[in-house]
């Protein structure tokens, strides 16, 4: 342990040992003696003037309130350097007219579940995220880490629900009917090709069973389900009667052809939910809040806004929720909520 004190305006400085005794005095600057403690003493000295105004510089808050770059949190375990290349020009934008002089610095950060995005949130390393609804309600009402903020309009939708369809003609005419058959979901991380008409079923008293391969006779009462990864698979299983049902979304469906449509009978819908939405971490300074849902909210009223939003999965806009946060929190509440679901 040393004490290092600053003796004179002319860089006297006197070097103390742990029992009090003068080790070394050094007067100005590179003269004197610098042997034993003095090089530990002073070398601890540089670390902590170095810690002290880079720590400053490169961390969130200052006094006038967070002025660092902001970082964009998104999900995914796959192509995640495409993903990094397509919001790198969104962050950017975003960024620079937030916290002016802040565009170098502004990052996209992917991890690869929510679970980690939430903890990235928690560690303050990621400012405000995009996702679809069920990972927001894990996130944001779960796990406690962000607040949402705004609605995105991503492929120019502002809701959109989950339909549960059969082949037209197939021996299936109503939900009781696939008691003991098997339905297709897209994959464990769609939210409206899987997590919504799941619990959309466990709501409505069917116990669902995953398993693997296609069974449309599997001889159970529950309902079981697989996943096909790929919608044009999905959909094909169906209408091939490999399995008894499927989930797609609205969006989808309206944009096969009308051979397909005419093929398929819709058995039932979700309820309706943003498409997408926007979160900021829990800790955010509210002042930073507000600039950032300006800077979004007027985003598409500007030509490059307008460029970049095009570019990042063809979003329309962003606008506030309806009804406020709270308003939302109940819908997912309603739609999610399920003590007893099985993952």
């Amino acid at each position: 342990m040393c004490r290092i004190v600053f003796m004179s305006v002319r860089d006297l400085l006197v070097v103390r040992g742990n029992r009090g005794a003068p080790t070394a005095v050094i007067h100005g600057v590179g003269r004197g003696l610098f042997r034993g403690k003095v090089w530990r003493c002073v070398f601890a000295l540089a670390l902590a003037l170095a810690s002290s105004t880079g720590g400053a510089a490169s961390g969130q808050s200052t006094k006038n309130g967070e002025s660092k770059a902001l970082q964009l949190g998104l999900v995914s375990e796959i192509n995640k350097q495409a993903i990094e290349e397509n919001f790198r020009d969104f962050v950017r934008y975003v960024s620079r007219r937030t916290v002016a002089g802040t565009e170098a610095g502004a990052r996209v950060v992917i991890a690869p579940t929510p679970f980690e995005l939430a903890r990235l949130l928690e560690q303050r390393r990621v400012d405000f995220y995009l996702e679809s609804v069920y990972p927001t309600y894990t996130i944001n009402y779960v796990h406690g880490a962000g607040k949402t903020l705004l609605r995105r309009w991503k492929g120019g939708q502002a809701e959109y629900q989950s339909l549960i369809f059969t082949k037209r003609d197939g021996g299936i005419k109503q939900l009781a009917d696939l008691r003991g058959k098997t339905i297709v979901f897209e994959d464990p991380g769609s939210s409206s090709g899987y997590l919504m008409p799941k619990l959309f079923l466990s709501r409505n008293g069917y116990k669902l069973a995953e398993k693997k391969g296609y069974d449309a006779n599997a001889a159970t009462a529950d309902i079981h389900y697989s996943f096909a990864y790929l919608r044009s698979k999905l959909i094909e299983a169906v209408l091939t009667q490999q399995a008894a049902a499927g989930a797609i979304s609205d969006d989808d469906y309206n944009g096969l052809d009308d051979k397909r449509k005419s093929a398929m009978a819709i058995l039932a819908q979700t309820e309706r939910l943003p498409r997408h939405l926007v979160s900021v971490r829990s800790d955010l300074a509210p002042q930073l809040i507000g600039q950032l849902t300006d800077v979004l909210v007027a985003m598409h009223d500007d030509a490059e806004g307008q460029r970049i939003l095009k570019k990042t999965d063809q979003t329309s806009k962003f606008d506030v929720l309806p009804g406020g946060e709270a308003a939302l929190r109940k819908r997912l509440l309603d739609s999610f909520f399920s003590p007893d679901m099985k993952k």
